[in-house]
């Protein structure tokens, strides 16, 4: 069973970290990590399609920001959801994958992951193959460590390789800013540079807890702001910078029109700027994108919603740049 004109549209969010602490490196290389993330107003939107007659097999067509830079091959983390899926359930992986891209390529935003689930509940939907939640977790899990986050939403502890989450309660909205890059970051490089710094400086990597940092816990319970803002920590954050020295810059910038807390997003290069309320990000997008230090810059609020199925027939209500969300059902 398909679904209804042959159609699904799911749109899936970005995410920036509100803490990241890193641990060693476990015996496969990995390193052990602890993150809470926060879904954000910037989406990706994946639409999937029954092929057209005699078309075969799983294609991908992409538009918006980053576009030029995302694969149309097998290396696509939409186009792995669709195959795993279809493996999974045992039905033909036939589908037109179309994907709307808000979220910079490499940016620290988990953009491709968010692709990932979106496509991954799409043709759910699509092909009617009735997967759980939990199984969708579970494939979501296999396609990388930030798509389950993505189909989940909200804020979320996660830990082990970041993929084991669980829901942290967040009251009210907080307002960011976000400094967009041209150009991504390697995550894989952003690690090692920071494996490199901690060698330099003779420390050990900390021992890390698997929980909420207490401060953190406490500001996103309470909706406090400016709690929050003191509480935000990212250890590959110097790696980045060390990688990026212009990153410090816009950090600086933050902190010179009086942000709350500002930090690079997970391996970066985006910058999340935390501010009391939708005028103080208006005042502060502008200065950023005065100074130049930016290639995009957004104002977005969250917590948002995970993964959801959104009308195929109705316009986008919602631009990135604007912190308002999509109408779904």
């Amino acid at each position: 069973m398909t679904a209804p004109g042959g159609r699904v549209v799911v749109r899936a969010p970005a995410k920036i970290n509100l803490a990241l602490r890193v641990g060693a490196l476990d015996d496969e290389g990995y390193h052990d990590v602890v993150s809470v993330y926060q879904a954000v107003s910037v989406f990706e939107e994946v639409s999937a399609s029954l092929p057209r007659d005699g078309v075969t097999g799983v294609t991908v067509s992409v538009r918006g920001t980053g576009a030029v830079s995302t694969p149309l091959d097998a290396s696509n983390l939409a186009v792995r959801a669709a195959h795993l899926l279809a493996e999974r359930a045992g039905v033909p992986a036939d589908v037109a994958l179309s994907i709307r891209k808000s979220a910079p390529v490499a940016g620290g935003m988990a953009g491709g992951s968010a692709d990932a689930a979106a496509a991954l509940l799409a043709c759910d939907l699509l092909w009617g193959t009735g997967a759980g939640r939990d199984e969708l977790h579970a494939m979501a899990a296999e396609l990388g460590a930030d798509v389950p986050f993505a189909l989940m939403g909200g804020t979320a502890l996660g830990v082990g390789r970041g993929d084991q989450l669980t829901p942290v309660l967040a009251r009210g909205e907080f307002h960011w800013v976000l400094a967009l890059a041209d150009e991504g970051l390697s995550t894989p490089g952003v690690y090692r540079e920071h494996d490199r710094l901690v060698a330099a400086s003779g420390l050990r990597p900390p021992d890390l807890e698997p929980e909420v940092p207490a401060g953190l816990a406490q500001a996103l319970r309470s909706g406090d702001p400016a709690a929050l803002g003191a509480a935000l920590v990212n250890d590959l954050q110097d790696a980045a910078c060390s990688l990026r020295p212009p990153l410090r810059r816009i950090l600086d910038l933050g902190h010179d029109h009086g942000v709350l807390g500002a930090l690079v997003s997970g391996s970066g290069p985006t910058v999340a700027l935390l501010v009391p309320d939708r005028s103080a990000a208006l005042e502060l997008a502008v200065a950023l994108t005065a100074s130049g230090l930016a290639s995009d810059v957004r104002r977005v609020t969250g917590p948002v919603h995970g993964a959801r199925q959104v009308d195929p027939v109705a316009p986008s209500p919602f631009h990135p740049s604007t912190g308002s969300h999509p109408t779904v059902r």
